[in-house]
């Protein structure tokens, strides 16, 4: 992949990030998403100097969709990253 590839999946994965964390409405699977995350992770591993300070690798998610309480949880929430 080259840089301009590289920059052109983060964009993709910033849109699925948008379309699922602000409008509850994704284009993809999970399984689909966390491949084209990986894909990413690779590419900044074999190129450290194309790695973008925006680029999703460096962050969680987008902003939560509206309508949703604050919950509080007797245990810590923590991620498992993904499944697949």
């Amino acid at each position: 992949m080259n840089k301009k590839e590289y920059l052109g999946r983060i964009r993709e994965i910033e849109e699925h990030n948008r379309r699922y964390y602000e409008e509850s409405r994704p284009r993809i699977t999970d399984e689909e998403y966390d491949r084209l995350l990986a894909e990413v992770r690779e590419v900044e591993t074999a190129h450290p100097e194309w790695v973008s300070p925006d680029s999703p690798t460096r962050r969680i998610g987008g902003r939560p969709s509206g309508g949703f309480k604050t919950a509080a949880h007797r245990a810590a929430m923590l991620s498992i990253d993904n499944t697949y």
